[in-house]
């Protein structure tokens, strides 16, 4: 009932939900561009409409009463953001205590206009030796979704440049708070 519910409103919203097959027992989910509150309701919504179990680190001060518990549900994992490297390091452990685990976050890591995204999906994924799928919010287009499935080749730079050519075109709620495609 909860997913006929999601799909309602991303239908009345206007969107359009598209991919959400994942091949792969275990992934990283990357969701970008990421420049709006919004952006967090409209990915829960597709997650909960495609009934996709995915993973998500939530900043610390949203686990609050009742919004903790209902974050929890759909698969919130509380982040102390002031303990610097310990994300990295608690999903990589995630991945290696379950046997089908996604996990999804936006490279950005804040809704802010960065120099670039930040590394931290890459280590995931390299440390668990998982896939990267590319999920996207297109405010332009109205369309939100999980893409193709890119396998990191260990070159930093030639993967972002082999990423950054499925993004083009993609617009996120304020286009100029999008950060580049590149490390910072």
């Amino acid at each position: 009932m909860l997913a006929r519910l999601a799909r309602l409103i991303l239908r009345l919203a206007g969107w359009t939900a598209v991919g959400g097959v994942m091949d792969d027992p275990k992934a990283v989910v990357i969701a970008a561009p990421h420049t709006s509150n919004r952006d967090g309701f409209w990915a829960l919504t597709y997650k909960i409409a495609t009934g996709l179990d995915i993973h998500f680190f939530a900043k610390h001060s949203l686990f609050w009463f009742p919004l903790g518990n209902i974050l929890r549900a759909l698969g919130g994992i509380d982040l102390d953001r002031r303990k610097a490297g310990s994300a990295v390091n608690k999903a990589i452990a995630m991945f290696a205590e379950k046997e089908s685990f996604y996990f999804g976050l936006a490279p950005e890591g804040t809704r802010r206009k960065m120099r670039g995204w930040k590394t931290g999906f890459y280590r995931i994924a390299q440390g668990a030796d998982v896939p990267v799928y590319l999920g996207f919010l297109d405010f332009g287009n109205k369309r939100i979704g999980i893409g193709p499935k890119f396998e990191l080749t260990g070159d930093q730079e030639a993967d972002l440049a082999n990423i950054r050519k499925f993004y083009d075109g993609i617009e996120g709620r304020w286009p100029d708070k999008a950060s580049p495609i590149a490390f910072p």
